[in-house]
């Protein structure tokens, strides 16, 4: 019987694997490049929290890639994030800021949402906490560690199919 619940057990952290890592405590990024990353660029739309999300990303220019991101329920927005990735120090880091419906915003005025790169593998890219994953050339996921008002933190999953 012990057998059998270990089992169950193994198998169930197997099953529930998360795509999200994150970077250990002083571990600097990797090298990397915006060439690396250039596949998120393009017009993007999925379902997620009950309604539409796109994302909208721009090509390299500049040392960065900017985006804009919003979620529609029930035909109002709910919540806008600008943001992008810069090449920072060699490496690549991912910022963003939240606002509400109406444009006020959710950080103060100086402040972002940063996620630093963890590594580069394959078709994944790994922010700390955050997780692009190219499917296809018209197919993304994004990873999503996400504080809920409990406390507690789960990873949420976009899938988006490109645009025109």
């Amino acid at each position: 019987m012990r057998m059998l619940i270990l089992c169950f057990m193994l198998c169930t952290l197997d099953c529930s694997a998360q795509n999200t890592i994150s970077l250990e405590e002083g571990a600097a990024s990797p090298k990397a490049s915006l060439a690396d990353v250039e596949w998120i660029a393009g017009h993007w739309k999925g379902e997620a929290f009950g309604g539409i999300t796109e994302e909208i990303w721009s090509p390299p220019l500049g040392d960065s890639m900017m985006f804009v991101f919003k979620l529609v329920v029930d035909g109002a927005v709910q919540f806008y994030e600008v943001g992008g990735i810069r090449q920072v120090d060699g490496s690549l880091l991912l910022q963003l800021k939240h606002f509400h419906g109406n444009f006020k915003g959710w950080e103060e005025k100086e402040e972002t949402v940063d996620f630093k790169l963890v590594k580069l593998e394959g078709n994944r890219i790994y922010f700390d906490d955050f997780t692009f994953e190219k499917v296809t050339e018209n197919e993304i996921n994004l990873y999503v560690v996400i504080s809920n008002k409990d406390g507690s933190q789960e990873e949420v999953k976009f899938n988006y199919k490109r645009q025109g």
